[in-house]
């Protein structure tokens, strides 16, 4: 079965495109997509649900001529249903629910010519910052085996780094997005809360912390693939700031002389590795080269009672996510299907009263508006991604009973990201920085809330600046 042997110099716009002139089929892009998935997955353990027979079925009912028409895209295996597929949201105690209807964001996929080949890792409902489920095994990084590719969207970092595709769905809630980005060495960018929809079975989720888009490549893919998937859905409570013009349009165009703060001091109180810092330096050192007017500074926030009350709106929401599924079992789950660390959200979730939620949510409110003067100030905010170069694997561990340990580890690998969930802010991870070990450490920057078009501005003159597409990591199909 042949493929397309120059798949890998293309980005998914590119792919594309060479889809819509004739000068290659949909299905030589999913032979490739099929065949590098073989090669490599064995090693990385990225996708763990495979749709071959769905996506050639996709293909043979005819593909709309959309912006990534034919492109191979692996969805995460987390809250998007695809109909007639298992979504397991990476817990044995979804390991065989079977989804009977696609989510609005699946379908807007679909509308713009992707082909949904496969389901990428994730661990136990996106709960921590590795991807080791205990249903699938751990997600391997392809430029170091033995080390994590980050949580929750692992799969789709790595499959995306190994060059299985251009581009994959991912989801960020707190961090899960840019830390997989930042731990594979791709582009990760995590839209404005809302800029995306969850419809038809949520309009939000984690109280509005979590949304989903994609890793990539280029730029240029992330940007229009927002476009295609950027809007509300009937009925949705809340919606994103409308855009001025198509996220595309941004890429390349001049951002103009910025005001940009950056700091490498978690909010915390927790030590940051050397080469996360020096992530942040060079990334700010590269904006100055650009122009940009940089300096040193950070906002201050209460980020102890912040990160209670993230606690308290996942734990609540994970609570119910699994009463749900007891119910539709109608038993209660077994020890056995449910992760150590997950049980321990549910008994929180269930143990708070209403009353709790809204005390909870006002303490939140506060606390988020304390942080809007600073980007009142600044235009960008630069930071590391993380706390640490991504672990080895098995150092974070959801089956642990240590919850002070497994707290602290969590925290200190990822004393960053989470913020701009609360806050609803864009942010995105560029992999600017490699360790000396080999290892990726990405740069987060951020732009007050509603601003995707800045960043994506931002991001293109540093993709030009510093290319990244040309670095493959060592597991490489």
């Amino acid at each position: 079965m042949s493929g397309f042997s120059d798949y890998g110099n293309y980005d998914g716009l590119g792919l594309g495109e060479l889809v819509s002139k004739g000068d290659v089929t949909a299905d030589e892009l999913l032979d490739e997509a099929i065949a590098r998935t073989e090669k490599v997955n064995p090693q990385i353990n990225a996708i763990t649900t495979k749709m071959y027979d769905l996506a050639r079925e996709q293909i043979k009912r005819g593909l709309p001529d959309g912006p990534f028409k034919g492109v191979p895209y692996p969805i995460k295996d987390l809250a998007l249903h695809i109909s007639g597929t298992v979504l397991s949201n990476g817990s044995r105690a979804y390991a065989d629910y079977v989804s009977d209807h696609d989510s609005e964001l699946v379908s807007r996929y679909k509308n713009a010519g992707l082909v949904l080949f496969g389901k990428t890792n994730t661990p136990e409902f996106g709960l921590v910052t590795t991807t080791e489920p205990q249903l699938f095994g751990p997600c391997r990084n392809p430029w170091n085996p033995e080390h994590a590719t980050g949580g929750s969207s692992g799969g789709a970092g790595a499959a995306v780094a190994a060059r299985i595709c251009p581009m994959a769905n991912a989801s960020d809630g707190g961090g899960s997005i840019r830390i997989p980005a930042s731990s594979s060495g791709v582009f990760g960018f995590k839209p404005t809360r809302a800029r995306t929809p969850m419809a038809p079975d949520k309009f939000d989720s984690w109280n509005g912390f979590s949304i989903s888009h994609a890793v990539t490549i280029s730029v240029r893919d992330n940007a229009a693939l927002l476009d295609a998937t950027d809007g509300p859905a009937p009925g949705d409570m809340y919606q994103a700031p409308r855009k001025e013009r198509p996220f595309l349009d941004e890429v390349g165009r001049d951002p103009g002389k910025l005001r940009i703060a950056f700091s490498a001091v978690s909010a915390s109180g927790s030590p940051v590795d050397r080469e996360c810092i020096r992530a942040a330096e060079m990334a700010a050192e590269l904006c100055a080269e650009l122009g940009h007017d940089v300096e040193e500074a950070r906002p201050t926030y209460d980020s102890a009672m912040l990160m209670r009350s993230m606690l308290s709106f996942m734990a609540a929401d994970i609570a119910w996510s699994f009463t749900l599924r007891e119910e539709q079992l109608g038993r209660a789950l077994r020890e056995d299907e449910v992760e150590t660390i997950t049980r321990h959200y549910i008994e929180i979730g269930r143990a708070q009263s209403l009353f709790d939620y809204t005390r909870v949510k006002y303490e939140f409110q506060k606390g988020v508006r304390d942080i809007a003067p600073f980007f009142d100030k600044y235009d960008v905010f630069i930071q590391p991604v993380l706390g640490t170069p991504p672990p080895k694997i098995g150092y974070i561990d959801m089956m642990s009973e240590d919850l002070a340990t497994f707290g602290e580890r969590v925290g200190t690998h990822s004393p960053f990201t989470a913020l701009y969930n609360m806050t609803g802010q864009p942010s995105m991870s560029v992999p600017l920085h490699w360790s000396k070990e080999g290892l990726p450490v990405g740069s987060m920057f951020t732009a007050k809330y509603g601003n995707d078009a800045l960043l994506f501005r931002l991001a293109a003159q540093l993709e030009k600046a510093r290319p990244w597409a040309g670095k493959a990591p060592p597991i490489c199909a």
